[in-house]
């Protein structure tokens, strides 16, 4: 994939997933603009890719605020002369049931998450439209925002919306030659290394340069940051052109559509349905087929 001549932003990319779609993005030729709060962390981002052959430059900012949005537009202009692809991966975890959520816990992720990507998004926007050449937008979601996950309800909410705004600005961008869409990853990192099915596994992997098994790349769709950079590629490519408005998600081996929400089972009553006609109907009508909700709990195979 040839990203030569196109300014890429990704947020929240001083370590981690997001460091990954920057050396991927930069490897593929484009000009890349490093984000993190921590100021080690972008110099030792910038100095990677450098030392690599791409170009970078640092901006240290904390994704939330228009203020923040504008500085990283203002980098990628200031130092590339143009924007062409934002990434919007900064995110933190609060991670608390709901009954022992906080205010502040709850704020600070949609502020990061939810609010950083609306503010960045916009920023972007409005440079992309100016320069009248298109663009990409690439919004980072997870799986806890299409099925919910325990004790996420902060992070559950604010990744289920981010969705939600790529849909919609997939409608309101497209005469712009903008395209949006939002990546649902599964990669080891430092948070999946924290669930029980998964943390030996990913721990022998790192420790003894083995390749993750089959049942954790094809069945639970988790591999390595690397097999989740190729997406974001793709996606910020001129092969992308015609991709809007979808939810993709890619982890391990496996990639995916996920399904928009819509209506799976309907039924009518003439004159509106009061309480005790819907509990009647419930059981053996529209109810009969409940959703799913939660991610499913991984299964190791038995030894």
């Amino acid at each position: 994939m040839d990203l030569h001549g196109k300014v890429a932003v990704v947020t929240g990319s001083g370590r981690g997933l997001g460091l990954g779609y920057a050396q991927a993005l930069a490897a593929a030729g484009a000009a890349v603009v490093v984000n993190d709060v921590d100021q080690g962390a972008v110099d030792a981002a910038v100095a990677m890719i450098t030392a690599a052959g791409g170009r970078a430059a640092g901006a240290v900012a904390a994704v939330g605020d228009s203020a923040a949005a504008e500085e990283l537009v203002d980098t990628a202009v200031r130092e590339f002369g143009r924007l062409d692809v934002l990434v919007t991966n900064a995110g933190i975890l609060r991670d608390r049931v709901l009954w022992k959520m906080t205010d502040d816990d709850f704020d600070d992720v949609v502020r990061v998450h939810l609010r950083g990507t609306f503010t960045c998004a916009r920023a972007a926007a409005v440079r992309m439209r100016e320069q009248g050449t298109g663009g990409r937008l690439v919004l980072i979601s997870s799986p806890a925002g299409q099925r919910g996950n325990f004790g996420q309800t902060n992070y559950a909410a604010a990744k289920a919306g981010i969705v939600a705004m790529a849909r919609t600005w997939a409608m309101e961008l497209g005469r712009s030659g903008i395209t949006v869409n939002a990546v649902v990853p599964v990669a080891a990192t430092e948070m999946t290394k924290t669930i029980p099915a998964f943390a030996p596994v990913i721990d022998e992997a790192e420790h003894t340069g083995v390749p993750l098994p089959d049942w954790l790349r094809k069945d639970e769709g988790l591999g390595t940051i690397e097999d989740v950079a190729g997406l974001v590629t793709f996606l910020a490519s001129d092969a992308s052109e015609g991709v809007t408005g979808q939810a993709i998600g890619i982890g391990g081996d496996r990639l995916a559509l996920w399904a928009h929400p819509k209506e799976k089972a309907v039924a009518f009553a003439d004159g509106g349905w009061s309480a005790d006609a819907i509990a009647a109907q419930w059981p053996d009508g529209v109810g009969a087929e409940p959703e799913t909700y939660g991610i499913p709990a991984p299964k190791a195979p038995e030894a």
